[in-house]
């Protein structure tokens, strides 16, 4: 849907617009004006694709709001004007279209159709940057975290995450249990899962998530759990609901 602002001193010649354009779907009318100003403001908030002014308004005219307009996003122009003199002065501003009064619906729809052809050719072209940009993010390799940040005394002590034998959620926060040793940070057990290695950290319950090198052991417990020996001697429980996180499981451990 092409969205349209209608800006014109005189009522009837906004209302002319509106009768000629009221039959093309593709159309829609977002706002008339009856000066620049009025007119300005509300672009700027909310920027159409298409404006149709009037060059000849007291206070501001068409071309002063012309110059006016947010650069970042500028809607395509077409000037609706009954005087030919400000032709020049009108393409200057990057004017799409100049429809002198009187105009018949023929020529206002052809105007209206260059807009049209114009922000197809910008979707397209933004549909296929976008296409692009989603192959390049393909082809790159993903970066996962190496190491974690953690508060020690009155600085700062990175663990590497190799290094990183299991990790549990304790409420606002999570327990990195590295050896002998255990790191509070406050972080959710959801964000930090998403910045580390799947093939290596495994979720094995809601609350744990595991380095799966650090698996020695994995025995069958009731209803589908299973127990986790880790090589330091730690047992943790891999829920039933997360089985199928950990690669290659046989099924007769159940």
């Amino acid at each position: 849907m092409v969205r349209i602002v209608i800006v014109d001193d005189e009522p009837l010649a906004r209302k002319k617009i509106r009768r000629l354009l009221k039959n093309d779907p593709e159309l829609e009318i977002v706002g008339e004006y009856g000066n620049g100003q009025a007119a300005l403001t509300a672009i700027q908030e909310n920027p159409p694709d298409v404006l149709l002014l009037d060059i000849q308004m007291p206070e501001m005219d068409g071309l002063q709001m012309a110059r006016r307009l947010p650069v970042e996003r500028t809607p395509y122009i077409i000037f609706v004007t009954a005087y030919d003199r400000f032709a020049v002065q009108a393409f200057e501003v990057h004017a799409l279209d100049y429809v002198l009064k009187p105009y018949d619906g023929e020529r206002l729809q052809a105007a209206v159709n260059r807009a049209k052809t114009a922000l197809a050719a910008i979707h397209e072209r933004d549909w296929a940057q976008r296409i692009l940009s989603c192959l390049e993010d393909l082809k790159r390799p993903v970066q996962y975290l190496e190491r974690i940040p953690v508060k020690r005394n009155e600085g700062v002590y990175f663990i590497k995450v190799p290094e990183i034998d299991w990790i549990e959620s304790e409420g606002n926060y999570l327990r990195l249990h590295t050896g002998n040793t255990s790191h509070l940070m406050r972080e959710t057990l959801s964000n930090l899962e998403a910045q580390l290695n799947p093939q290596s950290f495994i979720r094995i319950q809601r609350s744990v998530i595991v380095n799966f090198d650090r698996i020695r052991e994995i025995s069958p417990l009731f209803h589908g759990d299973c127990r986790i020996l880790l090589f330091d001697g730690t047992e943790l429980t891999l829920s039933r609901l997360y089985r199928h996180k950990i690669p290659h499981l046989p099924g007769r451990i159940s």
